[in-house]
């Protein structure tokens, strides 16, 4: 099985979440052009149900799948490999059916009490099949990370896509008739057989090269597996729980912006509404760059947990600069073509401008996003899980003690909600610095944060003069996207300039070797 370098495996997963948030971008056109904001708005207000679901259903396991087949493999013990997925494979099983059960049962109260519209009802019962098999697809994951192999994972990504943008038009077709959360429910199997063919390109992968066989012996490795359980939970718990904090901050942010707007005088089809323009079109656009950022994460943790293990202080602090770097300068380049052409962006992709100030609002505050899974990977590879988990609770409490605040005043309403969502992703980052600071005395060069600054302000005046051009003339999408393409190479001048990228590292690149 072949392994992949840290930037090698990061490039693979870079390049599939490149096709996949292109396609996935796709979808999201083709779900707002048919069902329209109140459609998104059912949809997107059942999917933080579901993701609480699944963070309950994997117990942080994929990461900890990745540490320890890492360790084991280095040492060549494939009997402890073969435990880990029996013991993985066994846990996620039972709590799959289990939660899944508690989701559909529950599902009327969260819809009509929580939710405050019994619409959702429909959506959330038609995901709920979903929960296992995103359960068997997260074990096998951590199997290949750990085995430092990310391809099959990124085929399985791009797959999955393919499969969703295929069907989500004709269920969405098929149920509209029937009323908005039929179409919802409909978009929402979509998501389920791309889940499901996802999982079958990687269970084919796995069991093509044979390197397991997990049913011989199942049941006398689950016996002897005690040891390796401890093992697993010893990072999976602690890493659950800043995903639980998520999940749960998710589930509840709905449900909070929905009370809050109530009682700002919103009703409760204008608060769907808005909600969906704000997690719909918005949020999408503004995690566009995340794609790089969490595969940077992915390939971050087994790096790092083996320099740690070497004591190898200096390749740690390298490594997660590396990693700020590369995010930063994905995420500069989409601020300041958000914060520049919202209006365009969002009239061309769903037909209406109208969410342009949640993004001129967001984006500069967003950019903190950016490097903030780079540092919570650190974070767990370097065994403070704990710590992070900490911050990501103080993040959320602010962040609802601000949203309810301002959320119900009717000068802010929705609004409100973006402002909690900015102060929320900024203080979270910087409690994650802090944390770095104190554990291993990791700080960003004062040289390269002035870099940072000083890219920005070149790119964004740039980008304005281009803007200006581009308005002078009437509006057409071929000379829109020949302005971003514009941009984009003198972003690249610039990024080469400032020595932002090495040669070492865009040697890695596989396109790029034979020119360097």
């Amino acid at each position: 099985m072949a392994k992949q370098t840290f930037l090698q495996g990061a490039i693979v997963l870079i390049i599939a979440g490149m096709i996949t948030r292109f396609l996935g971008f796709i979808n999201r056109i083709v779900v707002a052009r048919l069902m329209g904001e109140e459609g998104v708005g059912l949809y997107m207000m059942a999917l933080p149900t579901l993701f609480l679901v699944m963070t309950l259903t994997q117990l942080g396991l994929p990461v900890a799948i990745s540490k320890r087949v890492a360790e084991a493999d280095a040492v060549g013990d494939q009997k402890k490999v073969k435990r880990i997925l029996v013991v993985s494979l066994m846990i996620t099983s039972i709590t799959s059916i289990l939660f899944t059960v508690v989701m559909v049962l529950g599902a009327p109260f969260i819809a009509t009490t929580l939710l405050t519209d019994e619409r959702t009802l429909l959506p959330l019962i038609a995901i709920s099949p979903i929960v296992p098999i995103t359960a068997v697809s997260a074990v096998l994951r951590g199997y290949f990370q750990g085995k430092q192999n990310m391809k099959p994972q990124s085929f399985a990504q791009v797959i999955e896509q393919l499969v969703r943008i295929t069907c989500v038009a004709l269920f969405i077709n098929l149920l509209l008739p029937y009323g908005v959360e039929y179409a919802a429910a409909g978009a929402m199997i979509s998501v389920i057989l791309g889940e499901l063919a996802s999982l079958l390109f990687m269970v084919y992968s796995f069991k093509r090269k044979k390197p397991v066989k997990i049913r011989t012996n199942f049941f006398s490795f689950l016996k002897s597996s005690k040891e390796t359980m401890k093992e697993l939970f010893s990072i999976a718990l602690p890493s659950t729980g800043s995903r639980m904090i998520g999940s749960i901050s998710n589930f509840l942010e709905p449900i909070l912006v929905a009370q809050s707007l109530a009682i700002a005088g919103v009703t409760t089809t204008l608060a769907t509404k808005q909600y969906g323009e704000l997690t719909g079109y918005v949020l999408p656009l503004l995690y566009l760059p995340t794609f790089i950022t969490h595969s940077l994460a992915i390939a971050l943790v087994p790096n790092i947990s083996e320099a740690e293990a070497k004591n190898n202080r200096k390749l740690i602090h390298y490594r997660i600069h590396q990693s700020i770097r590369i995010s930063f300068a994905s995420g500069a380049i989409a601020t300041v073509v958000l914060t520049l052409f919202s209006v365009q962006i969002l009239t061309y992709m769903y037909g209406t401008g109208n969410a342009s100030s949640f993004i001129m609002l967001m984006a500069p505050f967003y950019m903190l996003l950016y490097i903030q899974s780079p540092l919570q990977a650190a974070l767990q590879a370097l065994d403070l899980a704990k710590p992070a988990m900490w911050n990501s609770f103080i993040g959320a409490t602010v962040k609802f003690a601000v949203l309810f605040v301002l959320a119900s005043n009717p000068k802010f309403g929705i609004m409100g909600v973006a402002i909690a969502m900015c102060v929320g992703v900024v203080l979270i980052t910087l409690l994650h610095l802090i944390t770095l600071q104190k554990a291993i005395h990791y700080y960003i060069p004062f040289k390269d944060i002035c870099k940072m600054i000083l890219l920005l302000l070149l790119t964004f005046g740039a980008g304005n003069f281009l803007k200006n051009m581009y308005e002078a003339f009437p509006s057409n999408i071929i000379l829109f996207l020949l302005t971003l393409i514009i941009l984009v190479i003198v972003y690249i001048i610039f990024l080469i300039f400032l020595r932002f990228l090495t040669r070492e590292e865009l040697q890695q690149v596989p396109f790029l070797q034979k020119w360097l």
